[in-house]
């Protein structure tokens, strides 16, 4: 054979699941991820560089952090073109595994690529050399490696997402990176804290939405402040933060970072995670998991946003609407006013005169000439009418809640009230119903009635109608545990009913606050849902309930 002599690649490699690997060790009684580190492998394969005389080392490629799952490794591919550009002719790795560890694609270059190309390929603890390796060794010795280091990486990425998924069960946050408005804990990477200065920023995201800013002008609005996007504010921070995309020289704010920061249930304090999942160990594609799959956990952080706010934002959002070109903001009442008959929202129009002009509402679907009718109101008479019904419900709410706490410091206790809550006994009464139904249903089998098929049908829908009934009980009851434990209201929402009990003008963000839709419908009738009304009515039937027992103890006591 001829002398040749062979200007050499060494290849080094780890991964993040190397150093995870726990207590496994080597042959030699070390730990894996300590004879794998990249120092380790450089000085092995140095030593034996250094004592062949037919080997020149050429360069180091090193690829830290990359799995050996696939090869789409930057360092990797830069040895592949040194080697098609004749610059390299041995490629030399501590074991097969740094080389990689899927068996398909790894014996794809060992046993045809690298021979094509007269590459020869060494791989050190594993005792293989191309240049000597006889057949056996080629083509059964090797294969059946690969194919263990390939069911290793598959063994190692199912450990790693049981890991995982423990964690997120936990309520631990797992992400690389905090959400904008928060930081990672000092002493634990898993738990988020506010940071102060986001929060503040995520905080004016929202109101600004409350006060009728669309999504893409608050974008706008924060590119012209010089406020720096979670990307860039991530980045001088001095994490090493990299996006999905690239090129741009400076991320800025755009319509779709506003509205992730808008929609996210994070900045109420509740871990969510587990929203994609990775096609399998080899591709780093993943695809979206539909939502109830995802991993929720309550009150794990502290909140940045209310309750009340979030639902706010998250019906505004549903409906929003046409931006002024002038004020970059919604109209009024955008979002929340509706044709009572047709259900379409109520569109703005402006009708000049001179120096004089009249505002009004008309249904969006007379407009187009679609039908339905005008239910035209002007938007001074709508917003005082708006204005003396808020009014009015705030003091009414306010008054009832007074009696209802009062009934609480009377240690009136919770299944007394679910006794008396009109809605859970109207739900109770169609779930027997429905029940009864299903009962009714075999005996219509058994006389011929009805045929099998047509019985399993029904039999179906009754019980899943009865079902939706049973599930309605439990969060109506659910509502009434919460008045016990939590109060009626929230301290923020309680200060906004206590303002609007003595408002003298409305404006944007109290009318988003108080109001949930206003229906209009002919002739300037109004009709408004207010959010909250399930727990005004619970505390006016309790409150009901407590004097009608109040007026017979008074009756039977003048008897006596």
């Amino acid at each position: 054979m001829n002398k040749k002599h062979f200007l050499a690649a060494m290849y080094l490699r780890l991964s993040r699941d190397d150093s995870d690997v726990g207590d496994v060790t080597d042959k030699d009684g070390r730990l894996k991820s300590e004879s794998n580190s990249i120092g380790n492998q450089r000085e092995l394969i140095r030593a034996f560089i250094h004592e062949q005389q037919d080997i020149e080392l050429y360069d180091i490629y090193v690829d830290d952090g990359f799995s050996g799952s696939n090869f789409d490794r930057p360092e990797f591919k830069r040895m592949i073109s040194d080697i098609e550009a004749g610059k390299v002719n041995c490629v030399i790795v501590k074991d097969l595994s740094r080389f990689g560890r899927d068996y398909i694609e790894s014996g794809r270059y060992i046993q045809k690529i690298f021979p094509a190309l007269s590459v020869r390929f060494i791989a050190l603890t594993d005792h293989y050399d191309s240049f000597h390796a006889d057949a056996g060794e080629s083509g059964i010795v090797l294969p059946v490696k690969n194919f263990i280091n390939d069911s290793y990486c598959r063994d190692i990425s199912t450990k790693v997402k049981s890991q995982f998924e423990v964690k997120r069960k936990n309520g631990e946050c797992i992400a690389p990176f905090a959400l904008y408005g928060y930081r990672k804990a000092d002493n634990n990477k898993n738990q988020l804290v506010v940071d102060d200065y986001a929060a503040e920023i995520v905080r004016k995201i929202f109101n600004w939405k409350m006060e009728g800013v669309a999504v893409s002008a608050i974008a706008d609005k924060l590119n012209e402040l010089g406020i720096l996007s979670p990307k860039e504010y991530k980045k001088s921070t001095g994490e090493n933060y990299r996006g999905g995309f690239s090129g741009a020289v400076k991320s800025m704010w755009s319509s779709a970072t506003v509205k992730r920061i808008l929609t996210n249930e994070m900045y109420l304090g509740h871990m969510v995670q587990g929203k994609t999942k990775k096609i399998n160990y080899k591709l780093k594609k993943s695809v979206e998991k539909p939502e109830k799959d995802w991993v929720k956990v309550e009150n794990t952080h502290e909140p940045i946003i209310s309750e009340d706010v979030f639902l706010v934002v998250q019906n505004l959002l549903k409906v929003d609407g046409r931006v002024s070109p002038v004020s970059e903001k919604n109209s009024f009442f955008t979002g929340i006013l509706f044709c009572g008959d047709c259900g379409e929202q109520m569109i703005r129009r402006v009708n000049r005169y001179k120096n004089t002009q009249r505002v009004y509402y008309i249904c969006s679907t007379k407009n187009r000439g679609e039908g339905c009718t005008r239910h035209s109101i002007p938007e001074d008479a709508l917003k005082q009418l708006v204005l003396e019904m808020v009014t009015k419900f705030a003091n009414c709410f306010l008054q009832e809640k007074q009696m209802f706490e009062k009934a609480l410091d009377m240690e009136t206790n919770f299944e007394s009230i679910v006794y008396y809550d009109t809605e859970i006994a109207r739900l109770k009464k169609e779930q027997d119903k429905y029940y009864s139904l299903c009962s009714g249903l075999y005996e219509d089998l058994k006389e011929g009635i009805i045929t099998k098929s047509e019985f399993e049908r029904l039999h179906s829908e009754f019980k899943r109608k009865a079902g939706e009934f049973e599930e309605a009980q439990k969060k109506q009851e659910l509502m009434i545990k919460e008045l016990f434990k939590n109060g009626v209201i929230s301290a923020a929402r309680l200060k906004t009913m206590q303002d609007c009990s003595e408002l003298r003008e409305i404006d944007r963000y109290t009318l988003c606050s108080m109001v949930k839709k206003i229906s209009v419908y002919e002739n300037h009738r109004i009709e408004i849902e207010f959010y909250y009304t399930d727990q005004y009515r619970i505390m006016r039937e309790v409150n009901k309930r407590i004097k009608d027992e109040q007026k017979k103890n008074c009756v039977a006591e003048r008897s006596a």
